[in-house]
């Protein structure tokens, strides 16, 4: 469990404090940094509770009952309950985080699926191996489903 200390810091330390980890957020470029710095800053507990609560978030924002939310991530209802609270009542930075994921990855399945349009005439009569070889490729690459 998480420790506040006791000797608490001026409201000007702590928003330098604040202004310092919203920067170091908002530069992270890639996947690889961003688990460099959440693996710095957090516990192994805390990045468990910190990605259950955004899934749960998503789970949610999809349309998921409690119960099937607590099978998948093996999660508390109430746990389910404070995170929908958030959701319905908070300052809104799950929806936009949510927003931006599904965004993504919209924006990827309909490049993937334009693309396969794209290069199905081309998979036909002689020469067309490798465009066979790169359709079969994209037909994996949209099978594989995330969870949620």
């Amino acid at each position: 469990m998480p420790q506040v200390s006791k000797y608490p810091i001026s409201k000007g330390v702590y928003a330098r404090c604040w202004e310092i980890f919203a920067k170091t957020l908002i530069n992270i470029k890639s996947s690889s940094d961003a688990e460099l710095i959440v693996n710095d800053l957090l516990t192994p507990i805390e990045r468990i509770m910190v990605s259950k609560r955004l899934a749960i978030a998503m789970l949610l924002k999809r349309g998921c009952e409690y119960q099937q939310i607590k099978e998948v991530l093996r999660v508390s209802s109430p746990t389910i309950a404070m995170v929908n609270n958030t959701l319905r009542f908070g300052s809104n930075g799950y929806n936009k985080a949510i927003e931006n994921i599904l965004l993504d990855e919209n924006l990827k399945e309909f490049f993937n699926k334009t693309l396969q349009t794209l290069i199905s005439p081309a998979t036909k009569g002689k020469g067309s191996g490798t465009w066979r070889y790169l359709k079969k490729e994209l037909e994996m690459k949209s099978r594989d489903k995330k969870p949620f």
